[in-house]
Protein backbone atom coordinates (compact mmCIF):
# COMPACT_ATOMS: atom_id res chain seq x y z
CA UNK A 1 0.00 0.00 0.00
CA UNK A 2 1.47 3.39 -0.50
CA UNK A 3 1.67 5.36 2.29
CA UNK A 4 1.60 8.74 0.07
CA UNK A 5 -1.49 10.40 -0.77
CA UNK A 6 -2.29 13.60 -2.06
CA UNK A 7 -4.89 15.64 -0.58
CA UNK A 8 -7.04 18.52 -1.99
CA UNK A 9 -5.22 21.06 -0.43
CA UNK A 10 -1.89 20.34 -2.26
CA UNK A 11 -0.68 18.70 0.89
CA UNK A 12 1.58 15.69 0.28
CA UNK A 13 1.12 13.56 2.97
CA UNK A 14 4.23 11.79 3.17
CA UNK A 15 4.45 8.37 5.01
CA UNK A 16 -0.08 9.24 6.09
CA UNK A 17 -2.28 5.96 6.46
CA UNK A 18 -3.32 5.82 3.11
CA UNK A 19 -6.71 4.61 4.58
CA UNK A 20 -7.41 7.72 6.22
CA UNK A 21 -7.24 9.67 2.74
CA UNK A 22 -9.28 6.68 0.81
CA UNK A 23 -12.92 7.43 0.07
CA UNK A 24 -15.31 4.35 -0.36
CA UNK A 25 -18.91 3.52 -1.21
CA UNK A 26 -20.72 2.94 2.12
CA UNK A 27 -21.78 -0.67 2.32
CA UNK A 28 -25.78 -0.60 2.93
CA UNK A 29 -27.54 -2.18 5.70
CA UNK A 30 -28.63 -5.12 3.16
CA UNK A 31 -25.77 -5.85 1.73
CA UNK A 32 -24.04 -6.09 5.15
CA UNK A 33 -26.95 -8.33 6.36
CA UNK A 34 -26.12 -10.43 3.10
CA UNK A 35 -22.57 -10.35 4.10
CA UNK A 36 -23.28 -11.65 7.89
CA UNK A 37 -25.19 -14.43 6.51
CA UNK A 38 -22.84 -15.70 3.34
CA UNK A 39 -19.70 -15.84 4.97
CA UNK A 40 -20.67 -16.43 9.34
CA UNK A 41 -23.72 -17.77 8.50
CA UNK A 42 -25.84 -15.38 10.86
CA UNK A 43 -29.07 -13.72 10.29
CA UNK A 44 -29.63 -10.44 12.30
CA UNK A 45 -30.92 -6.80 12.60
CA UNK A 46 -28.11 -4.75 11.54
CA UNK A 47 -27.50 -0.91 12.76
CA UNK A 48 -24.89 1.46 10.94
CA UNK A 49 -21.97 3.06 13.65
CA UNK A 50 -20.17 6.35 13.21
CA UNK A 51 -17.14 5.34 12.39
CA UNK A 52 -13.55 7.04 11.13
CA UNK A 53 -12.66 4.84 8.03
CA UNK A 54 -14.96 2.29 7.27
CA UNK A 55 -18.01 0.15 7.73
CA UNK A 56 -18.85 -0.94 10.63
CA UNK A 57 -22.88 -2.76 12.26
CA UNK A 58 -24.34 -4.16 15.21
CA UNK A 59 -25.90 -7.56 14.34
CA UNK A 60 -28.29 -8.56 17.07
CA UNK A 61 -29.47 -12.25 16.18
CA UNK A 62 -32.43 -13.36 16.92
CA UNK A 63 -30.56 -16.10 19.21
CA UNK A 64 -30.11 -13.08 21.51
CA UNK A 65 -26.65 -12.56 20.85
CA UNK A 66 -24.67 -9.30 19.24
CA UNK A 67 -21.45 -8.58 17.39
CA UNK A 68 -20.02 -6.17 15.66
CA UNK A 69 -19.44 -6.31 11.64
CA UNK A 70 -16.40 -4.51 10.32
CA UNK A 71 -16.06 -3.97 6.37
CA UNK A 72 -12.61 -2.51 6.15
CA UNK A 73 -11.59 0.33 4.21
CA UNK A 74 -10.48 -0.38 1.00
CA UNK A 75 -7.17 0.39 1.35
CA UNK A 76 -6.58 -1.16 4.84
CA UNK A 77 -3.84 -3.75 4.31
CA UNK A 78 -4.15 -7.41 5.24
CA UNK A 79 -1.62 -7.54 7.58
CA UNK A 80 -2.75 -4.27 9.29
CA UNK A 81 -6.01 -6.07 9.66
CA UNK A 82 -4.33 -9.33 10.68
CA UNK A 83 -2.37 -7.25 13.53
CA UNK A 84 -5.47 -6.36 15.21
CA UNK A 85 -7.28 -9.99 15.00
CA UNK A 86 -3.94 -11.36 16.37
CA UNK A 87 -3.26 -9.10 18.91
CA UNK A 88 -7.19 -9.60 20.51
CA UNK A 89 -6.98 -13.17 20.03
CA UNK A 90 -3.12 -12.97 21.65
CA UNK A 91 -5.05 -10.92 24.91
CA UNK A 92 -7.67 -13.48 24.66
CA UNK A 93 -5.73 -16.52 25.64
CA UNK A 94 -3.15 -14.87 28.07
CA UNK A 95 -5.66 -12.64 29.91
CA UNK A 96 -9.06 -13.95 29.03
CA UNK A 97 -10.57 -11.78 31.72
CA UNK A 98 -9.74 -8.53 30.35
CA UNK A 99 -13.29 -7.34 28.59
CA UNK A 100 -12.12 -6.87 24.91
CA UNK A 101 -13.76 -8.28 22.12
CA UNK A 102 -13.53 -12.25 20.99
CA UNK A 103 -13.04 -12.55 17.53
CA UNK A 104 -15.13 -14.86 15.29
CA UNK A 105 -14.00 -17.52 12.04
CA UNK A 106 -15.62 -17.12 9.12
CA UNK A 107 -17.80 -19.86 7.64
CA UNK A 108 -14.14 -20.92 5.76
CA UNK A 109 -12.46 -21.14 9.10
CA UNK A 110 -10.46 -17.61 8.68
CA UNK A 111 -10.65 -14.83 10.83
CA UNK A 112 -10.35 -12.55 7.83
CA UNK A 113 -12.56 -12.92 4.50
CA UNK A 114 -12.74 -11.01 1.40
CA UNK A 115 -15.64 -9.70 0.09
CA UNK A 116 -16.64 -8.06 -3.38
CA UNK A 117 -19.48 -5.60 -3.14
CA UNK A 118 -21.92 -5.07 -5.32
CA UNK A 119 -19.72 -1.43 -5.82
CA UNK A 120 -16.69 -3.67 -6.95
CA UNK A 121 -14.59 -2.88 -4.32
CA UNK A 122 -12.74 -5.75 -2.44
CA UNK A 123 -12.76 -5.72 1.02
CA UNK A 124 -12.09 -7.46 4.10
CA UNK A 125 -14.76 -8.66 6.65
CA UNK A 126 -13.85 -9.95 10.06
CA UNK A 127 -16.92 -9.97 13.31
CA UNK A 128 -16.27 -9.89 17.09
CA UNK A 129 -18.82 -9.76 20.16
CA UNK A 130 -20.62 -6.72 20.64
CA UNK A 131 -19.52 -5.47 24.45
CA UNK A 132 -22.61 -3.86 25.52
CA UNK A 133 -22.45 -0.67 28.06
CA UNK A 134 -21.86 2.95 27.57
CA UNK A 135 -19.17 4.50 25.52
CA UNK A 136 -17.36 6.78 28.05
CA UNK A 137 -17.62 9.74 26.07
CA UNK A 138 -21.45 9.43 26.30
CA UNK A 139 -21.23 9.68 30.14
CA UNK A 140 -18.99 11.10 33.12
CA UNK A 141 -16.50 9.66 34.73
CA UNK A 142 -15.34 9.97 38.50
CA UNK A 143 -12.05 9.15 40.24
CA UNK A 144 -12.47 5.61 41.16
CA UNK A 145 -13.39 4.79 37.41
CA UNK A 146 -10.32 6.75 36.21
CA UNK A 147 -7.95 4.45 38.12
CA UNK A 148 -9.52 1.02 36.79
CA UNK A 149 -9.06 2.71 33.54
CA UNK A 150 -5.51 2.91 34.12
CA UNK A 151 -5.55 -0.41 35.76
CA UNK A 152 -7.26 -2.05 33.01
CA UNK A 153 -4.57 -0.03 30.32
CA UNK A 154 -1.85 -1.77 32.29
CA UNK A 155 -2.87 -5.01 32.58
CA UNK A 156 -3.11 -4.64 28.69
CA UNK A 157 0.32 -3.74 28.06
CA UNK A 158 1.38 -6.79 30.02
CA UNK A 159 -0.84 -9.37 28.45
CA UNK A 160 0.88 -8.15 25.19
CA UNK A 161 4.51 -7.48 26.18
CA UNK A 162 5.23 -11.06 24.63
CA UNK A 163 3.08 -10.38 21.60
CA UNK A 164 4.75 -9.85 18.18
CA UNK A 165 3.54 -10.00 14.18
CA UNK A 166 4.95 -8.69 11.17
CA UNK A 167 2.80 -5.62 11.47
CA UNK A 168 3.67 -4.47 14.68
CA UNK A 169 6.65 -1.54 12.85
CA UNK A 170 3.47 0.01 10.73
CA UNK A 171 3.66 3.77 10.24
CA UNK A 172 0.41 4.60 12.19
CA UNK A 173 -0.17 8.85 11.62
CA UNK A 174 -2.35 8.70 15.18
CA UNK A 175 1.08 7.46 17.06
CA UNK A 176 3.15 10.83 18.15
CA UNK A 177 6.58 9.09 17.17
CA UNK A 178 5.90 10.20 13.51
CA UNK A 179 4.66 13.53 14.84
CA UNK A 180 6.66 15.06 12.62
CA UNK A 181 5.71 13.32 9.67
CA UNK A 182 2.57 15.71 9.67
CA UNK A 183 3.45 19.26 10.09
CA UNK A 184 2.64 19.69 6.67
CA UNK A 185 -0.76 19.44 7.73
CA UNK A 186 -0.61 23.09 9.30
CA UNK A 187 -1.47 24.28 6.04
CA UNK A 188 -4.71 23.50 6.24
CA UNK A 189 -5.52 25.47 9.86
CA UNK A 190 -7.13 28.43 8.58
CA UNK A 191 -7.50 30.20 11.38
CA UNK A 192 -4.02 31.71 12.26
CA UNK A 193 -4.24 32.18 15.77
CA UNK A 194 -4.63 27.96 15.96
CA UNK A 195 -1.65 27.63 13.37
CA UNK A 196 0.41 29.70 15.36
CA UNK A 197 -0.55 27.64 18.74
CA UNK A 198 0.75 24.61 16.57
CA UNK A 199 3.67 25.85 15.51
CA UNK A 200 4.81 26.88 19.03
CA UNK A 201 3.67 23.51 20.16
CA UNK A 202 5.63 21.43 17.41
CA UNK A 203 8.58 23.25 17.99
CA UNK A 204 8.26 21.98 22.23
CA UNK A 205 8.21 18.86 20.56
CA UNK A 206 10.40 19.01 18.14
CA UNK A 207 13.06 19.48 21.33
CA UNK A 208 12.00 16.23 23.25
CA UNK A 209 11.35 14.36 20.22
CA UNK A 210 15.03 12.57 20.42
CA UNK A 211 13.62 10.92 24.22
CA UNK A 212 11.36 8.90 22.51
CA UNK A 213 14.27 6.61 20.83
CA UNK A 214 15.51 5.46 24.27
CA UNK A 215 11.78 4.98 25.79
CA UNK A 216 10.84 0.72 26.30
CA UNK A 217 9.06 -0.55 23.50
CA UNK A 218 6.30 -2.89 22.92
CA UNK A 219 2.80 -3.96 20.98
CA UNK A 220 0.39 -1.52 22.58
CA UNK A 221 -3.12 -0.27 22.01
CA UNK A 222 -2.39 3.11 21.54
CA UNK A 223 -5.71 4.52 21.08
CA UNK A 224 -7.55 4.60 24.81
CA UNK A 225 -10.14 7.68 23.82
CA UNK A 226 -12.97 7.90 25.51
CA UNK A 227 -14.81 6.65 22.65
CA UNK A 228 -12.92 3.08 22.85
CA UNK A 229 -13.79 2.71 26.35
CA UNK A 230 -17.49 0.96 27.30
CA UNK A 231 -18.18 1.55 31.05
CA UNK A 232 -20.99 0.10 33.09
CA UNK A 233 -21.51 1.89 36.58
CA UNK A 234 -23.36 -1.06 37.86
CA UNK A 235 -20.40 -3.26 37.49
CA UNK A 236 -17.88 -3.54 40.67
CA UNK A 237 -14.97 -3.14 38.15
CA UNK A 238 -16.60 -0.23 36.30
CA UNK A 239 -14.94 -0.68 32.08
CA UNK A 240 -17.32 -3.23 30.95
CA UNK A 241 -15.10 -3.57 27.28
CA UNK A 242 -12.42 -1.66 25.77
CA UNK A 243 -12.95 -1.78 21.69
CA UNK A 244 -11.30 -0.22 18.19
CA UNK A 245 -7.77 -2.03 18.34
CA UNK A 246 -7.23 -0.21 15.04
CA UNK A 247 -4.27 1.85 15.76
CA UNK A 248 -2.07 -1.02 17.64
CA UNK A 249 1.41 -0.57 16.74
CA UNK A 250 4.65 -0.88 18.85
CA UNK A 251 5.79 2.19 20.47
CA UNK A 252 6.49 3.61 23.46
CA UNK A 253 5.05 2.86 26.38
CA UNK A 254 4.73 6.26 27.53
CA UNK A 255 3.30 7.16 24.54
CA UNK A 256 0.23 4.81 25.21
CA UNK A 257 -0.16 5.75 28.58
CA UNK A 258 0.42 9.48 27.52
CA UNK A 259 -2.38 8.62 24.73
CA UNK A 260 -4.66 7.63 27.51
CA UNK A 261 -3.78 10.31 29.90
CA UNK A 262 -4.33 13.44 27.35
CA UNK A 263 -7.88 12.18 26.95
CA UNK A 264 -8.30 11.99 30.82
CA UNK A 265 -7.39 16.02 30.93
CA UNK A 266 -9.87 18.62 32.60
CA UNK A 267 -11.37 21.79 30.85
CA UNK A 268 -8.95 24.71 30.96
CA UNK A 269 -11.14 27.18 33.15
CA UNK A 270 -11.06 31.34 33.97
CA UNK A 271 -8.45 30.32 36.56
CA UNK A 272 -5.38 29.27 34.15
CA UNK A 273 -3.71 28.08 37.32
CA UNK A 274 -5.74 25.15 37.47
CA UNK A 275 -4.02 21.64 37.23
CA UNK A 276 -5.27 20.35 34.16
CA UNK A 277 -3.94 17.28 34.36
CA UNK A 278 -5.38 16.17 38.12
CA UNK A 279 -8.13 13.91 36.84
CA UNK A 280 -5.18 11.73 34.29
CA UNK A 281 -3.02 11.36 37.63
CA UNK A 282 -6.35 9.64 38.63
CA UNK A 283 -5.55 7.23 35.98
CA UNK A 284 -2.12 7.09 36.39
CA UNK A 285 -2.50 6.21 39.83
CA UNK A 286 -4.37 3.37 38.97
CA UNK A 287 -1.86 2.33 36.43
CA UNK A 288 1.05 2.48 38.30
CA UNK A 289 -0.87 -0.08 40.77
CA UNK A 290 -0.59 -2.65 37.95
CA UNK A 291 2.71 -1.67 36.13
CA UNK A 292 5.65 0.46 36.26
CA UNK A 293 7.03 3.82 35.06
CA UNK A 294 10.17 4.70 35.00
CA UNK A 295 11.25 8.64 36.08
CA UNK A 296 12.39 9.24 32.61
CA UNK A 297 8.96 8.14 31.33
CA UNK A 298 6.90 9.76 33.99
CA UNK A 299 8.96 13.17 32.85
CA UNK A 300 8.13 12.66 29.06
CA UNK A 301 4.25 11.74 29.50
CA UNK A 302 3.34 15.22 30.02
CA UNK A 303 5.55 16.12 27.05
CA UNK A 304 3.80 13.42 25.08
CA UNK A 305 0.03 14.54 25.89
CA UNK A 306 0.79 17.42 23.88
CA UNK A 307 2.18 16.03 21.52
CA UNK A 308 -1.39 13.97 20.84
CA UNK A 309 -2.75 17.09 20.76
CA UNK A 310 -1.26 18.48 18.54
CA UNK A 311 -1.91 15.02 16.59
CA UNK A 312 -5.57 14.99 16.90
CA UNK A 313 -5.42 19.13 16.10
CA UNK A 314 -3.34 18.39 12.91
CA UNK A 315 -5.80 15.28 11.56
CA UNK A 316 -9.03 16.10 12.89
CA UNK A 317 -8.60 19.13 10.84
CA UNK A 318 -7.20 17.77 7.52
CA UNK A 319 -10.10 14.78 7.37
CA UNK A 320 -12.76 16.98 8.37
CA UNK A 321 -12.00 19.23 5.28
CA UNK A 322 -11.32 16.26 3.01
CA UNK A 323 -15.13 14.57 4.74
CA UNK A 324 -16.87 16.96 5.02
CA UNK A 325 -19.88 15.27 5.27
CA UNK A 326 -18.28 13.36 8.28
CA UNK A 327 -16.73 16.09 9.99
CA UNK A 328 -18.80 16.12 13.23
CA UNK A 329 -17.44 12.78 13.84
CA UNK A 330 -14.15 13.76 12.89
CA UNK A 331 -14.54 16.77 15.16
CA UNK A 332 -16.42 15.01 17.94
CA UNK A 333 -13.56 15.47 20.72
CA UNK A 334 -11.25 17.91 19.22
CA UNK A 335 -12.37 21.22 20.99
CA UNK A 336 -10.92 21.69 24.73
CA UNK A 337 -7.51 20.81 22.65
CA UNK A 338 -7.00 24.44 21.46
CA UNK A 339 -7.39 25.67 25.30
CA UNK A 340 -5.46 22.13 27.04
CA UNK A 341 -2.54 23.19 23.95
CA UNK A 342 -2.63 26.73 24.94
CA UNK A 343 -2.54 26.06 29.19
CA UNK A 344 0.42 23.67 28.27
CA UNK A 345 2.41 26.14 26.01
CA UNK A 346 1.90 28.82 29.35
CA UNK A 347 4.54 26.13 31.29
CA UNK A 348 7.82 25.98 31.13
CA UNK A 349 9.32 22.64 29.51
CA UNK A 350 11.28 21.86 32.87
CA UNK A 351 7.26 22.43 34.84
CA UNK A 352 5.36 20.51 32.15
CA UNK A 353 8.73 17.74 33.07
CA UNK A 354 7.93 17.76 37.18
CA UNK A 355 4.47 17.39 36.93
CA UNK A 356 4.07 13.14 37.28
CA UNK A 357 7.31 13.21 39.23
CA UNK A 358 5.54 12.97 42.67
CA UNK A 359 4.54 9.52 41.04
CA UNK A 360 8.34 8.28 40.92
CA UNK A 361 9.68 5.71 42.92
Amino acid sequence: MSLIQQSPFGVELAALQGDLATSFTPVSLEEAARILLEQFGIEADLTRFATEKDDTFRCDSASGTSYVLKIANPQEAPVELSLQIEVMRHIGRKAPHLPIPRVHQALGGEYLAQIETTQGELRHVRLMSFLPGTPLDKTSVKAQGREHIGELLARLRLATADFSHPGESRKVCWDVQNLGMLEPLISCVGDRGRRQLLERALERFFEIEHLIVGCRKQVLHNDFNTSNIVVDAERPQFVSGVIDFGDTVKTAIAIDVSTAMMNQLGAVEDDNNVDIFAPAKDLLKGYLRVADLTADELSLIPHLAMARLITRALITTWRSQLFPHNSAYILRNAAPGWRQLDWMLNRSPSHMSSLLMSFAE
